[in-house]
Protein backbone atom coordinates (compact mmCIF):
# COMPACT_ATOMS: atom_id res chain seq x y z
CA UNK A 1 0.00 0.00 0.00
CA UNK A 2 0.77 3.37 -0.73
CA UNK A 3 3.13 5.18 2.01
CA UNK A 4 1.94 8.82 0.56
CA UNK A 5 -0.79 10.95 0.24
CA UNK A 6 -2.87 11.68 -3.01
CA UNK A 7 -1.39 15.04 -5.03
CA UNK A 8 -4.18 17.57 -4.10
CA UNK A 9 -4.84 20.94 -3.36
CA UNK A 10 -4.64 20.49 0.22
CA UNK A 11 -1.29 18.48 0.37
CA UNK A 12 -0.03 21.45 -1.75
CA UNK A 13 -1.45 23.78 1.29
CA UNK A 14 -0.53 22.31 4.03
CA UNK A 15 3.41 21.51 2.50
CA UNK A 16 3.13 25.68 2.21
CA UNK A 17 2.10 26.27 6.01
CA UNK A 18 4.37 23.14 7.40
CA UNK A 19 7.39 24.92 5.99
CA UNK A 20 6.95 28.13 7.73
CA UNK A 21 5.69 26.07 11.25
CA UNK A 22 9.25 24.00 11.18
CA UNK A 23 11.47 27.01 10.26
CA UNK A 24 9.88 29.47 13.27
CA UNK A 25 9.43 26.21 15.59
CA UNK A 26 13.49 25.68 15.20
CA UNK A 27 13.95 29.46 15.69
CA UNK A 28 11.90 29.38 19.00
CA UNK A 29 13.68 26.99 20.33
CA UNK A 30 17.01 27.98 19.82
CA UNK A 31 16.79 31.56 20.65
CA UNK A 32 13.57 32.19 22.42
CA UNK A 33 13.69 28.79 24.89
CA UNK A 34 18.09 29.07 24.91
CA UNK A 35 18.70 25.52 23.90
CA UNK A 36 20.81 27.45 20.69
CA UNK A 37 21.80 26.02 17.44
CA UNK A 38 23.98 22.69 18.30
CA UNK A 39 20.91 21.02 20.77
CA UNK A 40 18.52 22.51 18.66
CA UNK A 41 20.00 20.14 15.99
CA UNK A 42 20.52 17.64 17.73
CA UNK A 43 16.72 17.60 19.19
CA UNK A 44 15.55 17.89 15.94
CA UNK A 45 17.33 14.97 13.90
CA UNK A 46 16.84 13.01 17.20
CA UNK A 47 12.65 13.34 16.96
CA UNK A 48 12.88 13.01 13.15
CA UNK A 49 14.94 9.48 13.18
CA UNK A 50 12.04 9.08 15.63
CA UNK A 51 9.29 9.87 13.19
CA UNK A 52 10.56 8.47 10.09
CA UNK A 53 10.95 4.77 12.43
CA UNK A 54 7.34 5.36 13.38
CA UNK A 55 6.58 6.47 9.53
CA UNK A 56 8.68 3.06 8.24
CA UNK A 57 6.54 0.55 10.62
CA UNK A 58 3.02 1.78 9.55
CA UNK A 59 1.49 -0.74 6.41
CA UNK A 60 -0.13 2.24 5.23
CA UNK A 61 0.06 6.17 4.90
CA UNK A 62 -0.84 7.69 8.29
CA UNK A 63 -1.46 11.32 7.74
CA UNK A 64 -0.69 12.63 11.11
CA UNK A 65 2.62 10.74 11.35
CA UNK A 66 3.42 11.43 7.28
CA UNK A 67 2.79 15.53 8.07
CA UNK A 68 5.27 15.26 11.27
CA UNK A 69 7.88 13.90 9.21
CA UNK A 70 7.77 16.85 6.74
CA UNK A 71 7.60 19.55 9.59
CA UNK A 72 11.02 17.80 11.18
CA UNK A 73 12.52 17.38 7.83
CA UNK A 74 11.87 20.68 6.63
CA UNK A 75 13.38 21.73 10.18
CA UNK A 76 16.59 19.38 9.50
CA UNK A 77 16.94 20.34 6.04
CA UNK A 78 16.90 24.23 7.07
CA UNK A 79 19.56 23.02 9.72
CA UNK A 80 22.18 21.67 6.99
CA UNK A 81 21.29 24.93 4.78
CA UNK A 82 22.73 26.79 7.60
CA UNK A 83 25.46 24.98 8.85
CA UNK A 84 27.03 25.21 5.64
CA UNK A 85 25.92 29.12 5.27
CA UNK A 86 26.72 30.25 9.17
CA UNK A 87 28.52 27.87 10.17
CA UNK A 88 31.15 26.72 7.61
CA UNK A 89 30.89 30.13 5.69
CA UNK A 90 30.10 28.51 2.48
CA UNK A 91 28.80 30.90 -0.04
CA UNK A 92 25.21 30.29 -1.56
CA UNK A 93 25.43 30.02 -4.64
CA UNK A 94 27.91 26.91 -3.67
CA UNK A 95 25.43 25.14 -1.35
CA UNK A 96 22.79 25.83 -4.04
CA UNK A 97 24.68 24.22 -6.66
CA UNK A 98 25.69 21.19 -4.20
CA UNK A 99 22.48 20.86 -2.87
CA UNK A 100 21.30 20.78 -6.45
CA UNK A 101 23.98 17.93 -7.15
CA UNK A 102 23.05 16.04 -4.64
CA UNK A 103 19.44 15.39 -5.45
CA UNK A 104 20.43 14.60 -8.97
CA UNK A 105 22.31 11.46 -7.56
CA UNK A 106 19.56 11.05 -5.39
CA UNK A 107 17.02 10.63 -8.45
CA UNK A 108 19.98 9.11 -10.74
CA UNK A 109 19.98 5.99 -8.05
CA UNK A 110 16.26 6.06 -7.03
CA UNK A 111 15.65 5.69 -11.04
CA UNK A 112 18.63 3.19 -11.87
CA UNK A 113 17.50 1.11 -8.81
CA UNK A 114 13.57 1.69 -9.11
CA UNK A 115 13.26 2.68 -12.60
CA UNK A 116 10.40 5.63 -11.65
CA UNK A 117 10.44 8.04 -9.42
CA UNK A 118 6.75 8.73 -8.92
CA UNK A 119 5.62 8.86 -5.58
CA UNK A 120 2.34 7.18 -6.89
CA UNK A 121 4.91 4.27 -6.55
CA UNK A 122 6.09 4.35 -2.43
CA UNK A 123 4.80 0.69 -1.88
CA UNK A 124 8.10 -0.96 -0.60
CA UNK A 125 10.96 0.16 1.79
CA UNK A 126 13.37 0.55 -0.36
CA UNK A 127 11.20 3.16 -2.83
CA UNK A 128 10.19 4.92 0.63
CA UNK A 129 13.76 5.36 1.79
CA UNK A 130 14.63 6.78 -1.48
CA UNK A 131 11.71 9.19 -1.56
CA UNK A 132 12.73 10.42 2.32
CA UNK A 133 15.87 11.15 1.33
CA UNK A 134 14.73 12.97 -1.76
CA UNK A 135 12.38 14.67 0.70
CA UNK A 136 15.26 16.11 2.90
CA UNK A 137 17.91 17.31 -0.46
CA UNK A 138 14.86 19.80 -1.75
CA UNK A 139 14.18 21.40 1.76
CA UNK A 140 17.96 21.94 1.69
CA UNK A 141 17.85 22.52 -1.55
CA UNK A 142 14.86 24.95 -1.54
CA UNK A 143 16.16 26.50 1.98
CA UNK A 144 20.16 27.51 -0.22
CA UNK A 145 18.03 28.74 -3.14
CA UNK A 146 15.74 30.93 -1.54
CA UNK A 147 18.03 32.48 0.81
CA UNK A 148 20.56 33.27 -2.16
CA UNK A 149 17.23 34.90 -4.09
CA UNK A 150 16.20 36.53 -0.83
CA UNK A 151 19.45 37.45 0.83
CA UNK A 152 22.38 36.98 -1.54
CA UNK A 153 20.66 38.82 -4.35
CA UNK A 154 18.90 41.37 -1.88
CA UNK A 155 15.13 40.32 -3.64
CA UNK A 156 13.69 40.30 -0.08
CA UNK A 157 10.65 37.89 1.73
CA UNK A 158 8.12 40.51 -0.48
CA UNK A 159 9.36 40.07 -3.89
CA UNK A 160 10.00 36.20 -2.67
CA UNK A 161 6.48 35.41 -2.43
CA UNK A 162 5.92 37.17 -5.73
CA UNK A 163 8.65 35.53 -7.43
CA UNK A 164 8.18 31.77 -6.22
CA UNK A 165 4.54 31.65 -6.09
CA UNK A 166 4.99 32.70 -10.00
CA UNK A 167 6.80 29.70 -10.38
CA UNK A 168 4.98 27.58 -8.95
CA UNK A 169 2.42 29.05 -11.19
CA UNK A 170 4.06 28.52 -14.01
CA UNK A 171 5.40 24.88 -13.20
CA UNK A 172 1.12 23.72 -12.59
CA UNK A 173 0.57 25.96 -16.38
CA UNK A 174 3.27 23.61 -17.64
CA UNK A 175 1.71 20.55 -15.98
CA UNK A 176 -1.94 21.21 -17.58
CA UNK A 177 0.01 21.70 -21.08
CA UNK A 178 1.65 18.50 -20.83
CA UNK A 179 4.89 18.78 -19.15
CA UNK A 180 5.81 15.57 -16.93
CA UNK A 181 3.49 14.94 -14.00
CA UNK A 182 6.80 13.60 -12.05
CA UNK A 183 9.08 16.25 -13.22
CA UNK A 184 6.61 19.09 -12.01
CA UNK A 185 5.82 17.78 -9.22
CA UNK A 186 9.70 18.05 -7.36
CA UNK A 187 9.93 21.15 -9.52
CA UNK A 188 7.14 22.47 -7.78
CA UNK A 189 7.82 20.62 -4.08
CA UNK A 190 11.92 22.46 -4.35
CA UNK A 191 9.91 25.71 -4.94
CA UNK A 192 7.28 25.63 -2.06
CA UNK A 193 10.22 25.57 0.70
CA UNK A 194 11.75 29.28 -0.39
CA UNK A 195 8.10 30.00 -0.75
CA UNK A 196 6.85 29.20 2.78
CA UNK A 197 9.66 30.49 4.05
CA UNK A 198 9.06 33.83 2.43
CA UNK A 199 5.57 34.04 3.16
CA UNK A 200 5.87 33.09 6.77
CA UNK A 201 8.85 36.28 6.89
CA UNK A 202 6.23 38.45 5.29
CA UNK A 203 4.31 37.72 8.12
CA UNK A 204 6.15 37.45 11.14
CA UNK A 205 8.19 40.40 10.37
CA UNK A 206 7.55 44.01 11.88
CA UNK A 207 6.18 46.75 9.71
CA UNK A 208 9.60 48.48 10.08
CA UNK A 209 11.37 45.48 8.09
CA UNK A 210 8.09 45.36 5.35
CA UNK A 211 6.58 42.36 6.76
CA UNK A 212 3.28 42.65 8.21
CA UNK A 213 4.00 42.51 11.91
CA UNK A 214 1.76 39.30 13.09
CA UNK A 215 5.17 37.89 14.83
CA UNK A 216 6.06 34.16 14.74
CA UNK A 217 4.16 33.24 17.62
CA UNK A 218 0.44 34.25 15.98
CA UNK A 219 1.62 33.21 12.74
CA UNK A 220 2.91 29.94 13.98
CA UNK A 221 -0.49 29.15 15.49
CA UNK A 222 -2.77 30.14 13.05
CA UNK A 223 -0.67 28.12 10.63
CA UNK A 224 -0.83 24.91 12.79
CA UNK A 225 -4.66 25.31 13.36
CA UNK A 226 -5.23 25.42 9.77
CA UNK A 227 -2.66 22.31 9.21
CA UNK A 228 -4.54 20.37 12.19
CA UNK A 229 -7.95 21.02 10.75
CA UNK A 230 -6.40 19.78 7.32
CA UNK A 231 -5.11 16.89 8.56
CA UNK A 232 -8.05 15.69 10.68
CA UNK A 233 -10.18 15.45 7.45
CA UNK A 234 -7.62 13.96 5.48
CA UNK A 235 -7.36 11.31 8.59
CA UNK A 236 -10.68 10.64 8.43
CA UNK A 237 -11.02 10.44 4.90
CA UNK A 238 -7.90 8.03 4.80
CA UNK A 239 -9.63 5.66 7.06
CA UNK A 240 -12.98 6.03 5.38
CA UNK A 241 -11.68 5.25 1.92
CA UNK A 242 -8.07 4.92 1.78
CA UNK A 243 -5.45 6.64 0.11
CA UNK A 244 -6.05 6.53 -3.32
CA UNK A 245 -10.01 7.91 -3.45
CA UNK A 246 -11.31 10.25 -1.68
CA UNK A 247 -14.52 9.79 -1.50
CA UNK A 248 -17.67 11.51 -2.92
CA UNK A 249 -18.97 12.35 1.02
CA UNK A 250 -19.71 15.27 2.09
CA UNK A 251 -15.95 15.27 3.45
CA UNK A 252 -14.42 14.08 0.40
CA UNK A 253 -13.97 14.30 -3.78
CA UNK A 254 -11.60 16.47 -5.53
CA UNK A 255 -14.29 19.16 -6.00
CA UNK A 256 -14.62 19.18 -2.31
CA UNK A 257 -10.48 19.41 -1.81
CA UNK A 258 -10.11 22.43 -3.84
CA UNK A 259 -12.85 24.17 -1.63
CA UNK A 260 -11.37 23.13 1.26
CA UNK A 261 -7.86 24.21 0.55
CA UNK A 262 -9.64 27.53 -0.94
CA UNK A 263 -11.18 28.01 2.26
CA UNK A 264 -7.93 27.65 3.74
CA UNK A 265 -5.96 30.19 2.30
CA UNK A 266 -8.95 32.83 2.80
CA UNK A 267 -9.49 31.59 6.54
CA UNK A 268 -5.37 32.12 7.38
CA UNK A 269 -5.71 35.62 5.13
CA UNK A 270 -8.71 37.15 7.17
CA UNK A 271 -7.37 36.11 10.21
CA UNK A 272 -4.20 37.74 9.32
CA UNK A 273 -5.99 40.66 9.04
CA UNK A 274 -7.88 40.72 11.76
CA UNK A 275 -5.11 39.52 14.64
CA UNK A 276 -2.26 42.17 12.59
CA UNK A 277 -1.29 44.55 15.43
CA UNK A 278 -2.63 47.85 16.01
CA UNK A 279 0.43 49.55 14.67
CA UNK A 280 -0.19 48.35 10.86
CA UNK A 281 -3.50 50.49 10.82
CA UNK A 282 -1.32 53.26 12.07
CA UNK A 283 1.12 56.18 10.73
CA UNK A 284 4.50 54.94 11.66
CA UNK A 285 5.73 56.63 14.22
CA UNK A 286 9.54 58.81 13.99
CA UNK A 287 12.27 56.64 15.35
CA UNK A 288 13.12 57.74 18.98
CA UNK A 289 15.82 60.28 19.28
CA UNK A 290 19.69 58.54 20.22
CA UNK A 291 21.13 60.21 22.99
CA UNK A 292 24.98 60.63 23.58
CA UNK A 293 24.57 57.82 25.82
CA UNK A 294 23.19 55.56 23.73
CA UNK A 295 25.57 56.22 21.43
CA UNK A 296 28.15 54.62 23.34
CA UNK A 297 29.31 57.37 25.48
CA UNK A 298 31.48 56.89 28.76
CA UNK A 299 29.33 57.49 31.89
CA UNK A 300 29.38 60.53 33.80
CA UNK A 301 30.59 62.50 30.59
CA UNK A 302 28.46 65.70 30.04
CA UNK A 303 25.21 64.87 28.58
CA UNK A 304 24.43 65.52 24.82
CA UNK A 305 20.94 66.72 23.43
CA UNK A 306 19.20 63.92 22.06
CA UNK A 307 20.07 63.55 18.25
CA UNK A 308 18.51 61.78 15.70
CA UNK A 309 20.13 58.65 13.81
CA UNK A 310 21.01 59.40 10.41
CA UNK A 311 21.83 55.45 9.15
CA UNK A 312 24.68 54.69 7.18
CA UNK A 313 23.89 51.69 6.02
CA UNK A 314 20.94 50.08 4.10
CA UNK A 315 19.85 48.24 7.48
CA UNK A 316 18.53 51.68 8.51
CA UNK A 317 17.79 52.73 12.19
CA UNK A 318 19.54 50.18 14.10
CA UNK A 319 18.74 52.19 18.00
CA UNK A 320 16.28 49.92 19.55
CA UNK A 321 19.01 47.62 19.41
CA UNK A 322 21.82 50.17 20.52
CA UNK A 323 19.16 50.84 23.60
CA UNK A 324 19.50 47.66 24.46
CA UNK A 325 23.32 47.46 24.54
CA UNK A 326 23.26 50.28 26.13
CA UNK A 327 21.12 48.66 29.04
CA UNK A 328 23.58 45.75 28.86
CA UNK A 329 26.54 47.86 29.22
CA UNK A 330 25.08 49.78 32.05
CA UNK A 331 24.65 46.75 34.24
CA UNK A 332 27.84 45.40 32.75
CA UNK A 333 29.28 48.58 34.42
CA UNK A 334 27.96 47.83 37.88
CA UNK A 335 29.23 44.21 37.83
CA UNK A 336 25.64 43.10 37.90
CA UNK A 337 26.71 40.09 34.88
CA UNK A 338 23.45 38.60 36.13
CA UNK A 339 21.04 41.26 35.24
CA UNK A 340 23.34 41.99 31.73
CA UNK A 341 23.03 38.41 30.58
CA UNK A 342 19.25 38.21 30.70
CA UNK A 343 18.90 41.87 29.65
CA UNK A 344 21.53 40.47 26.39
CA UNK A 345 18.59 38.03 25.81
CA UNK A 346 16.39 40.75 24.74
CA UNK A 347 18.94 41.64 22.15
CA UNK A 348 19.35 37.89 20.73
CA UNK A 349 15.42 37.84 20.59
CA UNK A 350 15.32 41.19 18.78
CA UNK A 351 18.20 40.60 16.21
CA UNK A 352 16.84 36.70 15.47
CA UNK A 353 13.27 38.45 15.09
CA UNK A 354 14.62 41.23 12.88
CA UNK A 355 16.39 38.75 10.52
CA UNK A 356 14.63 38.36 7.79
CA UNK A 357 13.85 41.76 6.94
CA UNK A 358 17.20 43.10 7.94
CA UNK A 359 19.50 40.57 6.23
CA UNK A 360 19.03 41.41 2.85
CA UNK A 361 19.36 44.88 2.58
CA UNK A 362 23.08 44.69 3.56
CA UNK A 363 24.16 41.33 4.49
CA UNK A 364 27.83 41.49 4.57
CA UNK A 365 26.87 44.58 7.44
CA UNK A 366 24.50 42.37 8.92
CA UNK A 367 27.14 39.50 9.32
CA UNK A 368 29.37 41.77 10.94
CA UNK A 369 26.84 42.77 13.48
CA UNK A 370 25.62 39.08 14.15
CA UNK A 371 29.13 38.32 14.56
CA UNK A 372 29.68 40.87 17.02
CA UNK A 373 26.23 40.20 18.80
CA UNK A 374 27.95 36.40 19.53
CA UNK A 375 30.73 37.87 21.26
CA UNK A 376 28.66 39.62 23.69
CA UNK A 377 26.26 36.77 23.87
CA UNK A 378 29.51 34.16 24.23
CA UNK A 379 31.11 36.45 27.16
CA UNK A 380 27.92 36.91 28.84
CA UNK A 381 27.40 33.41 28.78
CA UNK A 382 30.62 32.04 29.88
CA UNK A 383 31.29 29.83 33.00
CA UNK A 384 32.61 32.87 35.02
CA UNK A 385 32.10 35.58 32.73
CA UNK A 386 35.40 38.40 33.22
CA UNK A 387 33.67 41.73 33.05
CA UNK A 388 36.75 43.43 31.03
CA UNK A 389 35.54 40.60 28.27
CA UNK A 390 31.98 41.71 28.57
CA UNK A 391 32.53 45.34 28.40
CA UNK A 392 35.06 45.14 25.64
CA UNK A 393 32.41 43.04 22.99
CA UNK A 394 29.70 45.47 24.14
CA UNK A 395 31.86 48.54 23.14
CA UNK A 396 32.79 46.77 20.20
CA UNK A 397 29.08 46.29 19.32
CA UNK A 398 28.13 49.54 20.23
CA UNK A 399 30.58 51.13 18.02
CA UNK A 400 28.82 49.64 15.34
CA UNK A 401 26.13 50.67 16.09
CA UNK A 402 26.45 54.16 16.25
CA UNK A 403 28.66 53.99 13.54
CA UNK A 404 25.88 52.71 11.26
CA UNK A 405 23.37 54.79 12.59
CA UNK A 406 25.16 57.56 11.62
CA UNK A 407 25.79 58.84 15.46
CA UNK A 408 29.12 59.79 16.83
Amino acid sequence: MTKVPAITATFWVIKVLSTTIGETFADYLAVNVGLGPAVTDAVMIAALVVALVIQFRTRAYTPWIYWLCVVLVSIVGTQLTDLFTDTLGVSLYVSTAVFAVVLAVVFAVWYRQERTLAITSIDTPRREAFYWGAILTTFALGTAAGDLATEALSLGFRNGVLIFGGLIAATWVAYRLGAGQVLTFWIAYVLTRPLGASLGDLLTQDKDFGGLGLGASVTSLLFFGTILVLVIREQVLVSRHGVAVKGAGPLGGYRQDYLWAGAAVVAVAMAGWVLRPAADTTPTAEPAPVTTAQAGAEPGAPAALPRQAHPTTKLGNLGKFAVIVTDVKEKVAHNDLAGGKSRAKDLEVAWDDAEAGLKPRDSARWHQLDDQIDAVLTALRAPSPVRGDCASALDTLLATLSQFDGVS
